[in-house]
């Protein structure tokens, strides 16, 4: 008869106790659990090193008293809180595993038949998933990838800090010159930035002599914009519905707005300059970047968000921490459309998709693959999630087999190993 049970529910032996915490801010909830299913009751521990000392003397004495030998931690994959507690027990002699938030969800009902959700009650939900062989794997950075993963996501936090400036900017200018969007549309072009920093409003622009913005105009966009449309400007300045009160406030923060796009842009050049040095420092990064489409940036954060390829033994593993893994809800007569789970990192699935879309460009190396898929009746979204998830498999079989990509060849040419 074949085995139902699956490769991450063997780790749960005769001998390990389930160590699991609800984490919070300030105050984490521990609990653990043995394998005759006697338990600790839930027990609060403070998030620092006195608390992290006082949760382990708990699983060491749990351990003692039910003569265990191995211990298995899990938590919740919610929110950095998490990271001190685990970097914590990573110098012990634990098993570091992770449950999504989804199946906790699910689970809770299963704790006395009830949706009650308390932090008392969670920590035995994830013992229980756990228990239930339904853990991920939890692979924490080290060395450069643990760098290139703080780079990484500082980059994306100050893109979309710096999105929402470009957001405000774009608000304010429509109050007092809304006409100025007729003429120029996209906000984050150097031309459009140079206007509103020396001409915010439109009485300014007036106050300019035409023929010298369009020659300055000319010199800033590198020809881009005619003097037509500068000419349909300050047509609009004119005529505009812009509101005429409170200018003088509006000026001020659009000045102080441009500052915070300048430092943000700058920031983000900054971090993406770091980048490389670390990236190198990894030896399966030349494989990652033998792929044509690839730079040194998504590389970057491909394996910042990763953290090792290396540790990650399937396929299916990895799809599922970039939330690439597919489902379908069918029932009776009713046949579902199958979807991404869209339940890992969401950086990772991000990362990958922008770079399948440049993938797919007339000079992309997937854009055969592409087309075919759309000739197949696959709609635009979905083959590009194709491509994604086909992405996903060529950097790990290469990270694996240590090779490098050659375009247009069924095999690779192996890299040499570091120790080479």
């Amino acid at each position: 008869m074949k085995k139902l049970k699956t490769k991450k529910n063997q780790f749960i032996k005769g001998k390990t106790l389930i160590a699991t915490v609800d984490i919070s801010k300030s105050k984490h909830m521990g609990y653990c659990r043995a394998p005759d299913g006697s338990e600790v009751n839930p027990f609060e521990f403070l998030n620092n090193r006195s608390g992290f000392d006082r949760f382990w003397k708990r699983i060491s004495k749990a351990m003692k008293t039910a003569h265990l030998k191995d211990v298995v931690f899990g938590f919740e994959s919610t929110g950095p809180y998490a990271e001190p507690l685990i970097h914590y027990l990573r110098q012990k002699p634990v098993r570091l595993v992770q449950v999504n938030p989804m199946h906790t969800k699910r689970v809770k009902e299963l704790q006395g038949n009830s949706p009650n959700k308390t932090d008392r009650k969670d920590p035995k939900v994830i013992a229980d998933i756990i228990e239930l062989g339904h853990a991920l794997t939890l692979v924490i950075p080290e060395g450069p990838a643990a760098e290139l993963r703080r780079l990484t996501q500082a980059r994306d936090r100050s893109m979309k800090r710096r999105t929402a400036l470009y957001n405000q900017l774009q608000h304010i200018v429509c109050l007092v010159f809304p006409e100025f969007f007729h003429v120029i549309k996209n906000i984050k072009t150097k031309t459009a930035k140079y206007i509103i920093r020396h001409t915010p409003t439109p009485q300014d622009l007036l106050a300019v002599d035409k023929e010298s913005m369009v020659n300055t105009i000319r010199k800033v966009s590198y020809g881009k914009i005619s003097p037509k449309r500068v000419e349909a400007l300050y047509d609009g300045a004119k005529n505009t519905v812009g509101i005429q009160e409170g200018r003088e406030g509006i000026v001020f923060e659009i000045g102080n707005i441009l500052q915070m796009i300048e430092a943000s842009e700058s920031f983000i050049k900054a971090l993406e300059k770091k980048m490389p040095d670390h990236l190198h420092q990894i030896p399966y990064s030349r494989s990652i970047l033998s792929i044509k489409g690839i730079g040194e940036v998504t590389a970057a954060g491909l394996i910042g968000e990763v953290g090792d390829f290396r540790k990650f033994t399937t396929l299916s593993e990895i799809t599922k921490l970039a939330g690439l893994d597919l489902f379908e809800i069918s029932s009776g007569l009713h046949q579902g459309n199958r979807r991404i789970s869209k339940r890992g990192r969401p950086l990772l699935r991000k990362l990958l998709y922008g770079t399948a879309v440049h993938m797919v460009s007339p000079v992309g190396i997937m854009r055969q693959t592409y087309q075919g898929y759309l000739d197949r009746g696959m709609i635009k979204k979905k083959a590009l999630i194709a491509i994604t998830r086909k992405l996903l498999r060529l950097i790990f079989a290469l990270v694996r087999n240590q090779s490098e990509y050659v375009h247009g060849y069924t095999k690779t040419k192996t890299v040499l190993k570091e120790a080479a």
